[in-house]
């Protein structure tokens, strides 16, 4: 390739790479942000920790209430959404940015994220059997709650480094962590 045609290709390639994060040097053409595996674990698990606070909430509200799955999948989710974005927003507040604009972040940073996350999670648990009825007091219940946790992280943590290197998800976040 020309030199001359470098500038408008690389401009091309990276148009979303605005992340804030350092080391891109060697830019490579087939991926516009390097992101390593650590980052996009570490950003999932921050994500995967205010998921499971709401999943396990909502899964323990759901199931004392004796309500039916759908219900109690729908609060758990929902929580899960509300710790998620809660926990990113601690985060991005304590930066010195205000309340509107730190939940344009977390909204930005963790919805596909948790989204993924949730609906791998819920999807675990429908499908080991017996999970879902088994009971607070009960073993399967918090083994496949675990299971289902460790498994979505497992599927979310690729989503993420590709939203990251893309300069979307936790690269949002990253750029208030000066």
């Amino acid at each position: 390739m020309s030199v001359e045609h470098d500038h408008s290709h690389h401009e091309h390639q990276h148009h979303g790479d605005h992340g804030g994060h350092a080391g891109h040097e060697g830019h490579e053409h087939h991926q516009p942000g390097k992101v390593s595996w650590g980052m996009a674990a570490s950003a999932t698990l921050h994500c995967l920790t205010g998921c499971a606070i709401g999943e396990v909430l909502g899964m323990v509200i759901g199931t004392a209430l004796g309500w039916g799955n759908v219900a109690t999948i729908v609060l758990a989710v929902a929580l899960a959404f509300v710790f998620g974005y809660a926990l990113t927003m601690r985060g991005v507040l304590r930066a010195g940015v205000g309340f509107k604009q730190a939940l344009k972040v977390a909204l930005a940073a963790d919805t596909v994220s948790i989204l993924v996350m949730e609906i791998i999670d819920n999807g675990v648990m429908l499908v080991v059997p017996g999970a879902m009825e088994a009971g607070l007091a009960s073993w399967l219940f918090w083994g496949a709650l675990a299971f289902a946790l460790f498994v979505a992280f497992l599927l979310t943590t690729p989503v993420n480094k590709w939203l990251i290197g893309r300069g979307s998800g936790h690269a949002v976040v990253h750029a208030y962590h000066h």
